[in-house]
């Protein structure tokens, strides 16, 4: 039993505990997103209340937002280019903990817990929610090359109106509806068109979500907590 003892602890200090969420230190490979873009603004929706659960998701101890090097090299590139329309960034979500899209999971399983249905999820049966692909077990979140954002004003700070809010659960988020305003789908078009330009890839399903085409991690599911 003591041999068994020490060859775990042994284990531990290795990167082994890394597999099972033991290793929350923040790797050399992630960046502060605020340090590289001085001019962001965030609204990290899983540090605070305003989200589709209605409480803060685990694994978010500060409300901060990282990204792998790479990802941090072509949005600041994105920042860049949004100044020439007087426009900037402002991100909801980045690197996401394993954690907390565990934390998703045990929240839809609970067909109970309905507190924000009114604002995210409507017109949704909770119990469709993993069917539907709204939540799922793996999220490309946690391999830190993918971002949840939109587009702000830099003149007065506003964000600009996209035609659904951010993580609302329903086919109006899609990028191409046909119900949003000509206004609202030129904003999600230069969301879109500069991220893409700029080495992202957009989710078919929600105007905010972009990956990072060539992401250093596609394989590495990373649970590290954001402090």
């Amino acid at each position: 039993m003591k041999y068994v003892l020490l060859l775990f602890i042994s284990l531990c200090s290795s990167n082994f505990c890394a597999l099972f969420g033991q290793n929350t230190a923040i790797p050399d490979s992630f960046e502060e997103v605020e340090k590289v873009i001085p001019s962001i603004k965030l609204e990290v929706r899983y540090y605070g209340n305003h989200n589709f659960i209605g409480k803060r998701i685990d694994g978010y101890l500060k409300p901060k937002v990282f990204l792998t090097k790479e990802a941090l090299v072509q949005l600041k590139k994105v920042q860049e280019d949004l100044k020439e329309f007087d426009l900037g960034m402002k991100i909801y979500d980045a690197y996401r903990p394993q954690r907390a899209v565990d934390h998703f999971v045990t929240w839809a399983n609970d067909e109970k817990d309905t507190l924000m249905k009114q604002e995210f999820y409507p017109n949704v049966q909770k119990k469709n929610l993993f069917k539907l692909d709204y939540i799922a077990s793996k999220s490309g979140h946690s391999r830190g090359s993918t971002v949840d954002l939109t587009l702000i004003s830099l003149r007065t700070g506003e964000q600009l109106d996209m035609g659904s809010p951010y993580d609302f659960f329903g086919k109006i988020s899609w990028p191409f509806h046909k119900s949003i305003s000509k206004e609202q789908k030129a904003h999600r078009m230069l969301l879109r068109t500069l991220m893409i330009s700029n080495g992202f890839k957009p989710y078919v399903c929600e105007w905010w979500h972009f990956t990072l085409e060539k992401e250093p991690f596609p394989n590495t599911y990373f649970d590290f907590e954001i402090k």
